[in-house]
């Protein structure tokens, strides 16, 4: 892929790739998501301009945003439990539903088109922007997280982030806090169950990719290799200083900017979704 390249061309692409990460990275430690709102869009648009079958064009950003996620999460979930903020039981209970979504979704998603996962990750998007507009710290509405409610939300919240590469947390947080956790425990914790969705997101996209017949450059299944080792060690030091920072400012402007930015996103897929 990158060999291809004018030397000039190949400093652009270093660039928008660190670029990318810094932000997936700080994003990832500062709302305790996976960061794959912000890196799928830009590995989508990376791989597109370097001849990569359109066919597959979403499955390699999803399934590369997954394992640059690994790394990442286990980063941001250190942090955030030196700050006391993670709850580990979470995952003996409402994180194994959401592995089983994650796992169902990473094979369902390989025998989708890369159109049906744009318009997927396009309107999801707008879903979740517009809860991160109008979040509120202070809500009426309590879930009391019996074994139903854990199930179905759990396995929803898994389905949704296998199609789409992210770490989930866009979802958990305001489910963790409608439970009862303080917002800052909420992302902590939605962090922890982050990780699970990225390293079994990352096996099921590896493994689908396996069998497919066409033969992807310089990847593994679904894993772009040089995305992956541009992403790492950017993402990972980023991931630590947004898990501080949650910790000092006031996150509910923040987040309204950020809703604003995912709808600029998905706006932008969704034109491609109709130009595809």
């Amino acid at each position: 892929m990158i060999e291809n390249f004018a030397s000039d061309q190949i400093l652009l692409f270093l660039i928008i790739m660190a670029l990318t990460a810094s932000l997936a990275g700080f994003f990832a430690g500062f709302f305790g998501i996976g960061g794959g709102i912000i890196t799928v869009p830009c590995l989508f648009y990376i791989f597109g301009a370097n001849e990569i079958d359109k066919s597959f064009l979403m499955h390699l950003a999803v399934g590369t945003s997954f394992a640059i996620m690994v790394p990442t999460a286990i980063m941001s979930v250190f942090t955030h439990y030196k700050h006391k903020a993670v709850d580990f039981s979470v995952l003996k209970t409402y994180g194994i539903f959401v592995v089983l979504g994650v796992i169902i979704g990473s094979f369902f998603a390989a025998y989708l088109n890369t159109k049906a996962l744009i318009l997927f990750f396009s309107l999801a998007l707008y879903i979740l922007a517009i809860n991160l507009i109008f979040l509120k710290d202070k809500t009426k509405l309590k879930l009391k997280f019996n074994l139903f409610q854990r199930t179905t939300l759990g396995f929803i919240v898994g389905f949704i982030s296998s199609l789409m590469g992210i770490g989930g947390a866009i979802m958990n947080v305001p489910i963790l806090k409608f439970v009862g956790y303080t917002i800052n425990r909420a992302i902590g914790t939605a962090a922890s169950i982050g990780f699970l969705i990225s390293v079994f997101g990352c096996l099921g996209f590896v493994i689908s990719g396996l069998f497919i017949e066409k033969t992807l450059p310089l990847s593994f299944g679904f894993i772009n290799i040089p995305a992956f080792l541009i992403f790492i060690p950017i993402t990972i030091y980023m991931a630590k200083i947004g898990a501080t920072t949650v910790h000092k400012i006031n996150r509910k402007k923040i987040a309204k900017f950020f809703g604003l930015f995912l709808i600029i996103i998905a706006s932008r897929f969704l034109y491609d979704y109709f130009n595809f």
